[in-house]
């Protein structure tokens, strides 16, 4: 292998998933849904038996629901440019937290109501259960 390819930067490949590869569907009600969990989070049932730290996560919440905000308007961004794609590279710790906010939320639709009213279209919630792991592998993929 030369030299020049053993000290070029790793090519982040999400970005071909991402648009190419139709994952910003996913990706974007992930990001919706982590959205709507972050404003609903002082009704959460991992709360109730911790009201001293209600304030600060409620305070964490804001600050995400804005980095949620800006990820999606990137992502849009992205579908009408496409040379912007790679710039989303940033943000793959906020898809990730909510692809698996998404994911987990799913499971526990059944456990409490809290759960279960996050999560309207609950045929569309089960067809994403099974492509979350595969678009979280994915966004995080380099060459």
């Amino acid at each position: 292998m030369s030299e020049k390819f053993k000290t070029a930067m790793p090519v982040w490949l999400g970005g071909i998933y991402l648009k190419d590869e139709g994952g910003y569907e996913i990706i974007l009600r992930a990001l919706t849904h982590y959205k709507k969990r972050l404003r609903n989070i002082r009704k959460s049932p991992e709360l109730k038996d911790a009201p001293m730290f209600a304030t600060i996560i409620e305070s964490e919440a804001q600050k995400s629901f804005q980095t949620a905000n800006q990820c999606i308007s990137k992502i849009t961004q992205a579908l009408e440019k496409p040379d912007t794609v790679q710039s989303l590279e940033s943000e793959i710790p906020i898809i990730e937290k909510a692809l698996t906010c998404y994911e987990s939320d799913i499971g526990k639709q059944n456990t409490d109501s809290f759960y279960s009213e996050l999560i309207t279209d609950k045929a569309l919630a089960s067809r994403d259960a099974e492509k979350i792991k595969f678009a979280i592998k994915e966004v995080k993929r380099y060459y």
